[in-house]
């Protein structure tokens, strides 16, 4: 048995087996740009297998040294890579900037850091583990764009034969002149390895003067600035003082260009993949360092606690009341899993979870309670009264006490929301209950929620609360 085989015999014994023989017909079979930042969601709907069990099994599958785990910066605007990293602890606080769009960012965990998995050059050697060597439109469509843009060879055919008014291959410290015409459109020369634009704004009558401009690719990223020039031939002078090959091409910014850039695919986002279960198992305190502070701008917190504890304790014993609150936990935990959700920590008998969206954290309570009914029901007592808060809203990723927690107002207000309970009962908060999703959800359940308004402690004024009964 070679070293492959036996980390899949591992892998066997962690992830769900449809999605490890999926895994290894990839590396069997895969062409070698299908191994190359792997979106996840795409696979997804390709294979009809379920996202959360693919997920976890890329996940187990990446830890084995299978896949290496990338967290790529992705542009809003046109989907570019503008920076890739092994680890989220490499993701920098300051701008990252977009020299096609000619804009920057603050990198967001929520939208424009993906999650994508490139097969190991140990398991298997591909193209882009060589990007320097990559034809130019297979850099183009492996590298800058990733696997967030729909880049079918149709779609590659018309960039670079309706688009494309010149390419060029430059090694370090090379200069070259290019002819060419100009249409009366505008243009730009964009180069995507060094991340450097240079926007030709074509106006006016055609000339038949000489028309230069000259353009330097260095290690310095974004624009170099806009030149005002006429439809006609044009000198492109251009000049390599970077330590790698470059690859600028001349591309008209029309429809073509337009077109291709809407074609966007979900994409497995940080955020989505810090609210999940498996990486905050299999990853534990490996994604952030202790200084980090991720900004999210939405995310949905569930608190929960047993009522009364300590009297339970007193009633039944420490013994039966100690396997009781294992089995509500038990539960609560399978429910989390199972809604899409991670459990960030417990205290006590409480719990503090994560959801993406407040539809799945609503969901998720909703089958908490009726969990806690068919417990009680089974032991025909009510001992086991749980309360429920959830809140939803902007947050920081950090690492406390050697584990990814959260911080902010949103965490704290989520808190005092669930103490708000006095029986089993849960509390929601305005932007929870105004998610469309939540509404519909509520809806077909037939439960109407109840307004009130609600001091909660630390929090200066009063806060509206609804109460799903």
């Amino acid at each position: 048995m070679n070293e492959t085989q036996a980390l899949f015999s591992v892998l066997r014994q962690t992830a769900d087996p449809s999605v490890v023989d999926t895994i290894e017909h990839l590396i069997d079979k895969g062409e070698d740009r299908d191994l190359n930042r792997i979106n996840l969601l795409d696979l997804s709907k390709q294979t009809a297998l379920d996202e959360e069990r693919l997920i976890s099994g890329f996940l187990h599958a990446s830890r084995l040294g299978l896949f290496d785990l990338n967290w790529n910066v992705l542009c809003p605007g046109c989907g570019g890579v503008l920076d890739s990293h092994a680890s989220l602890k490499s993701l920098r606080h300051d701008d990252y900037n977009c020299a096609l769009c000619a804009t920057g960012y603050e990198a967001s965990v929520d939208e424009m850091v993906e999650v994508a998995f490139t097969v190991n050059p140990r398991v298997r050697r591909i193209a882009a583990h060589d990007p320097d060597a990559l034809p130019i439109w297979e850099y183009v469509r492996q590298m800058y764009w990733s696997s967030g843009i729909e880049l079918t060879e149709t779609e590659v055919s018309r960039l670079a034969g309706e688009a494309t008014l010149d390419t060029v291959e430059l090694p370090p410290g090379e200069k070259t002149a290019r002819s060419l015409q100009l249409p009366n459109q505008f243009c730009i020369v964009f180069e995507p390895v060094t991340h450097s634009a240079t926007f030709i704004d074509v106006q006016g009558e055609p000339t038949q003067d000489a028309q230069q401009l000259s353009v330097v690719f260095n290690k310095a990223h974004g624009p170099t600035g806009t030149v005002r020039l006429r439809p006609g031939a044009l000198t492109l002078a251009l000049e390599n003082q970077s330590d790698r090959r470059v690859l600028p091409a001349v591309w008209i910014a029309g429809n073509v260009l337009h077109d291709m850039l809407g074609k966007r695919k979900p994409i497995l986002t940080a955020k989505r993949m810090l609210a999940n279960q498996t990486f905050r198992d299999v990853y534990k305190a490996d994604n952030l360092n202790i200084d980090q502070r991720l900004k999210i701008t939405s995310l949905t917190f569930l608190f929960t606690d047993l009522k009364g504890s300590t009297a339970l304790y007193e009633r039944v014993g420490d013994l039966a009341a100690f396997d009781l609150v294992r089995a509500h936990f038990h539960a609560l935990l399978e429910i989390i899993s199972a809604e899409k959700g991670a459990v960030v920590k417990t205290i006590g008998d409480a719990v503090m979870a994560t959801f993406v969206t407040p539809a799945q954290a609503v969901t998720a309570g909703l089958r908490m309670r009726t969990a806690m009914d068919k417990l009680n029901a089974a032991r025909g007592t009510q001992d086991l009264v749980l309360k429920v808060g959830i809140h939803e809203g902007p947050c920081l990723a950090v690492m406390l006490n050697e584990r990814q927690d959260y911080f902010g107002q949103t965490v704290n207000i989520a808190a005092r929301v669930q103490g708000l309970s006095t029986s089993q009962a849960m509390y929601v908060t305005g932007p929870v209950l105004g998610a469309p999703a939540v509404t519909d959800l509520l809806q077909n359940a037939s439960i109407v929620p109840v307004q009130k308004e609600a001091a909660l402690r630390g929090i200066a004024d009063k806060v509206v609360v609804y109460e799903i009964p």
